[in-house]
């Protein structure tokens, strides 16, 4: 085993440290870093997971021109003279590049200078719009910077932690476990969550505010109105006259016919939050995303400036990121109206950023935004996209719009891992990029703590680093002496150059004390907030031209989506425990597909009894935009008139399983974010002819009428699948002409089951019913790798010997199945630490806690 290598997990905004270490096998044995003060250590279960997302079964390998491989040189030779043509007839805004938080920062700083500083338009956005760009916008208006000022510690010395439209049990779960260990220190600690849903972050909850969808700006404006009344006058700010008034509209009684709440439980929430003499709210998408996201992220800043609650240990308005780089991608103008280094398109800057560059093609004017940069493609004002790490036809909304916009654009060039994506499908170009484990470079994480991403494993194929391949881009375009860096560590230096480059204190982002690192000093680079300015300047303070804070006039109002006779209920979209985003590196893995292996709508019973709905059963969900299929999951914590459903599914893992293509292209008018939260939908019920699983040694070729899952599995390729069509008629197709013996059980159309043998050894299994087959999924796939003992005991689904299954995975730390835990409880178990004695459950990055919680009361039942 190799000596550990210290790096930065690829996944959420926590920006957790991982040691790698590897053996002569090939093998990677991933564990948390102790020392890195984002995690201490602690791992949730989809970075521990992460050595078993390195293999190279479904990685791009090799640089792609029209589908064909070509060497590298012939592949940038191509790009660039297609850029070059394109900028030649039409101009440099005819040219857009889209990015991802999944890039380096010094990634990142190279495509934007590429596009920004030398090709001469700002028409590059990135992904983190779709999370972050509300938060951008609050912070500078109340600060005149992006500037995030809390950080992980100040969860240890609060007295009041209010998350809103935060799932943080389940999206940041390392930095849920802190807070919950931090109320287990401190039991005085109060916490208050401020979600339409009940979800798993609840489980530590001394209150829960389920308010109205979208109606968040409502209850903190109302706060904002009642510190002003009951307590003492504080510190005065710019804009403060506009803000109270407009506050002064909404007393208790308004906000809670607004937020649809009882006014005793508001009241509840406000004297604590004016009360406590240290607060801290943290918030996510459920606030970003939305139509109105900048003004409830100003909301609940203004709350924390009227307070006093804010630059103190302890407190202050938390904007938690998504992605493992948002924030390196926030530091470097990633954002279409940014420039880099928290410069902005003013003429100083502008010129400012000239200089230093040493270009007089900086761009002038804001480029466009992720949702309007797509719809520029789709018009044919956009001749040339670049998309770098990210899959835009699964996470952008109207996801069929962003497909068709692609199908129509001369030149697409995509750089990316995996070989298979929605997206590449439409690439002219295709780039094979370094992966986590292989590239070599910083990110930052939501409290702006700069950490490094170091390799471990050689670079496979001929796969190359993202500020590379931009690196050579840039030079056939005529550009190489501005881009010609030998190491990421050139670009970082230059990167924190330019961060103090004449700023004296005048802009926020200031790591100038870093730009004289060595190689090895870069190498040896320990996590460090910034500023690390080399003249040091204050963490906290107004950026404003006028010194002062300054309060933002909000107005609340409910989301734009409307509901109507046709579509009558609101879906809400997010994240699940153990998946991420579009699913190119988790759902791969069969550990993490094992908690939820296929999309679901959360739905009130109510509301599915309105429907004909029953649990477990398929619905079809429909908006004006498009339609998907979901097992229903029947759930109180769900409000009457809304349903949720996980946005991760694309076209590589579901038939008509993207929940995006439902949710229309509206944006919030200051940051451009979409609103992916609030999308009106209808549904109806699906009640196929049949259910069924199905395991197979090689591909499967699905009819046209049967809607599929795909399962990450080891042995067998996996699938869940349903149709109106007789499965029998199937089976038949699959099975034609190839020699094997068939083995199979037909209970007069209730129930279907082939075993399908060659030579001893299986080839397919299949089971089909009228409702889902309870099968033992783990004995199945151990069959393809070794007959087993009892053929009849396989047809039924089962292992030999009637051992019976464990059921649904709910801890995939340790893969314990809902149906063992039951027995635990139903054998003595009557606590979660009893059970985590007994079967581990819970032991290790604490996610299937709130879970395990909830089946005690259900075994008892």
């Amino acid at each position: 085993m190799s000596a550990p290598v210290r790096s930065t997990c690829p996944y959420c905004g926590v920006g957790c440290g991982v040691t790698a270490r590897t053996d002569e096998n090939g093998g990677v044995k991933i564990a948390g870093d102790v020392q890195h003060p984002a995690n201490f250590g602690r791992l949730c279960v989809k970075g521990a997971s992460l050595g078993e997302t390195l293999g190279l079964e479904e990685r791009l390998l090799f640089p792609e021109v029209n589908g064909e491989r070509a060497a590298w040189e012939a592949a940038l030779d191509h790009a660039a003279q297609k850029l070059q043509d394109i900028i030649r007839e039409f101009g440099p805004k005819a040219v857009a590049f889209y990015a991802s938080g999944q890039l380096l920062t010094e990634d990142y700083y190279v495509a934007n200078k590429l596009m920004k500083g030398f090709i001469g338009a700002a028409n590059i956005d990135t992904n983190s719009r779709l999370c972050m760009a509300s938060a951008v916008v609050g912070y500078k208006r109340a600060f005149g910077a992006d500037f995030v000022p809390c950080s992980y510690e100040d969860l240890d010395q609060t007295d009041l932690v209010v998350l809103v439209g935060s799932n943080a049990a389940w999206t940041h779960p390392v930095l849920y476990q802190r807070l919950a260990e931090a109320k287990r220190q401190r039991p005085e600690m109060k916490v208050v969550v401020i979600d339409p849903r009940r979800t798993p972050t609840c489980d530590i909850a001394d209150l829960h505010l389920a308010l109205r969808p979208g109606s968040d700006a409502g209850l903190f404006v109302g706060l904002l109105h009642y510190l002003t009344r009951h307590g003492p006058p504080g510190q005065t700010f710019d804009g403060e006259a506009e803000a109270l008034a407009l506050a002064a509209g909404w007393p208790l009684e308004k906000c809670a016919d607004f937020c649809r709440l009882d006014a005793e439980a508001i009241g509840t929430f406000w004297q604590w939050f004016a009360d406590s003499p240290r607060a801290m709210t943290l918030y996510t998408m459920g606030i970003n995303q939305s139509s109105s996201g900048s003004d409830k992220c100003s909301a609940i800043i203004n709350v924390h400036l009227a307070s006093g609650k804010l630059g103190r240990a302890g407190c202050g308005p938390f904007s938690l990121t998504g992605q493992p780089n948002a924030m390196g991608g926030r530091e470097v103008g990633g954002l279409a109206n940014q420039l880099a280094c928290h410069l902005n398109f003013e003429p100083a800057d502008i010129a400012r950023l000239g200089r230093f560059w040493g270009s007089e093609r900086i761009a002038e004017t804001p480029g466009l935004m992720a949702v309007e940069l797509f719809d520029a493609i789709g018009r044919g004002e956009i001749k040339a996209v670049w998309i770098m790490g990210t899959n835009p036809v699964v996470s952008l909304p109207d996801a069929s719009g962003v497909e068709r916009a692609l199908a129509k654009c001369p030149l697409v060039i995509v750089s990316d891992v995996v070989d298979k994506t929605d997206t590449g499908r439409y690439a002219h170009v295709r780039f094979p990029a370094l992966a986590w484990g292989e590239k070599n470079g910083t990110v930052t994480n939501s409290e702006r703590r700069i950490s490094r991403q170091r390799a471990f494993l050689p670079p496979p194929g001929e796969a190359r680093a993202d500020w590379w391949i931009l690196s050579q881009i840039a030079r056939r375009l005529g550009y190489e002496k501005m881009f010609a860096w030998q190491h990421p560590q050139d670009i970082f230096c230059e990167h924190a150059a330019l961060s103090g480059y004449e700023n004296n204190g005048s802009r926020a982002f200031d790591i100038s004390g870093l730009a004289a690192l060595t190689r090895q000093q870069y190498d040896e680079l320990e996590p460090v907030r910034w500023p690390v300015a080399a003249a040091h300047h204050g963490p906290v303070k107004s950026w404003r031209k006028s010194g002062r804070f300054q309060m933002a006039g909000v107005d609340p109002r409910l989301p734009a989506a409307l509901t109507d006779r046709n579509y009558p209920l609101l879906l809400n979209t997010g994240r699940i425990r153990d998946q991420w985003h579009t699913m190119t590196r988790t759902g791969y893995v069969p550990g993490l597909m094992q908690h939820t292996g296929m999309p679901y709508l959360e739905i009130n019973p109510l509301d599915a009894q309105r429907y004909g709905i029953t649990d477990a059963g398929l619905v079809r969900i429909a908006s004006p935009l498009g339609g998907m299929v979901a097992r229903a999951q029947l759930s109180e914590h769900q409000q009457p008139g809304s349903v949720f459903s996980p946005m991760h599914w694309s076209q590589q893992f579901a038939r008509r399983g993207q929940i995006n293509s439902l949710v229309a292209k509206v944006c919030d008018a200051d940051s451009g974010q979409p609103e992916s939260k609030q999308t009106a939908v209808r549904l109806q019920r699906w009640r196929p002819a049949w259910y069924g699983e199905i395991f197979a040694a090689g591909d499967i070729a699905f009819a046209e009428d049967i809607q599929w899952w795909r399962q990450a599995s080891t042995g067998a390729t996996h699938f869940l699948c349903a149709a109106d069509s007789d499965p029998r008629a199937w089976a038949a197709t699959l099975t034609a002409g190839r020699g094997w013996q068939l083995q199979y059980a037909s209970g007069d159309g209730e129930l279907y089951h082939l075993l399908a043998w060659h030579d001893g050894r299986l080839m397919l299994a299949f089971y089909a019913a009228k409702a889902w087959p309870d099968i033992d999924r783990q004995a199945v796939l151990a069959a393809f790798e070794k007959a087993p003992d009892g053929r009849h005991s396989l047809l039924a689904g089962r292992a030999p010997g009637g051992v019976p299954a464990p059921g649904r995975t709910v801890c995939s730390c340790f893969g314990v199945g809902e149906k063992t835990i039951l027995g635990a409880i139903a054998s003595g178990c009557h606590t979660v630490a009893m059970l985590g004695e007994k079967l581990r459950c819970g032991t290790n990055c604490g996610s299937c806690i709130p879970e395990l919680k909830a089946l005690l009361p259900k075994a008892a039942d």
